[in-house]
């Protein structure tokens, strides 16, 4: 079952003796009987609720065009994204006039982005003053269901709870500079990080889904991939984390970018103020944003 759940959509507080945590994040906190609860409250909604509505005459069942979307997770634990994709990997090495460095190839390589940065579908994402080349990057983030250390590959992929877009703003001025030091990327990712339009549980999907991506600005499809490429798979990135550290209920793994899935592949322009942006994967659902500036 795809179970779709996002803050400021209720599925219905009075359904039966079926009571749900309000937020995504103590949702997913709760773990196993929370699942259960709102399976049974989707039960409920689509056969007992034939009506739509519960004994209190509130609606249980929402069409998409009635409601906004936020973001399915606004205070994760943590945010790591990876650089999972061999060719963009291959690409930005050849940018710098090097080749790939082994150890891309011996271990999945992240770094630590914000994770009170969090923006959802249709929010506008400002341009910050600092940068004159604002990039998106299409991604697939994993969400963690519960706390392993120290799990192998199928510990952790029974760790996860379920996936969603994520759109990794890059500054990559900042980001070449920062890097150049030997350290970051920091200050040209920590601005903003999209994610949504909802959350689809792992049970719908397995562990890493073979699922067709594609990015589009201003209507033009600019990259078309598939998330089954990635040289990393989810529970080999999650397993390296968990090495000596606890990962924890709602830390985000970003699958990193396919090649062609920014516009630095393609040796830009960057995005300007208007400019929209929108990520699609399948069975994901749609993400968009608009740049403005800030």
């Amino acid at each position: 079952m795809a179970l779709i759940f996002s803050k400021g959509v209720a599925l219905g507080d009075d359904t039966g003796e079926i009571q749900m945590p309000s937020t995504m994040e103590s949702f997913i906190t709760a773990g196993p009987p929370a699942l259960e609860s709102a399976q049974e409250a989707i039960r409920y909604a689509t056969q007992e609720g034939a009506a739509g509505i519960d004994s209190g005459g509130r609606a249980l069942i929402y069409d998409p065009a009635q409601v906004n979307l936020h973001s399915p997770l606004t205070t994760p634990n943590s945010l790591r994204d990876f650089i999972a994709f061999e060719d963009h990997a291959r690409a930005g090495a050849a940018r710098r006039g090097e080749e790939l460095n082994p150890v891309w190839s011996e271990r999945p390589i992240y770094y630590k982005g914000n994770h009170r940065a969090i923006a959802g579908p249709d929010v506008a994402v400002s341009i910050p003053a600092f940068t004159e080349a604002l990039d998106f990057e299409l991604e697939v983030a994993c969400i963690i269901g519960r706390s392993i250390i120290d799990a192998d590959e199928d510990e952790a992929a029974e760790a996860i709870f379920g996936f969603a877009i994520m759109n990794d703003w890059s500054a990559r001025d900042i980001q070449k500079e920062e890097m150049s030091a030997r350290l970051g990327p920091a200050k040209s990712k920590d601005f903003a990080t999209s994610l949504g339009p909802f959350i689809v549980t792992a049970d719908e999907l397995g562990p890493h889904p073979k699922l067709a991506m594609r990015a589009s600005v201003n209507g033009e499809v600019v990259c078309e991939a598939n998330l089954g490429d990635a040289r990393w798979t989810f529970p080999q990135m999650i397993s390296y984390v968990s090495q000596g550290e606890t990962v924890w209920p709602t830390d985000i793994y970003g699958s990193g970018t396919p090649f062609g899935g920014c516009l630095l592949d393609h040796d830009g322009p960057y995005l300007k103020a208007g400019d929209v942006v929108e990520l699609q994967v399948e069975g994901l659902g749609s993400l968009r944003n608009q740049v403005i500036l800030g």
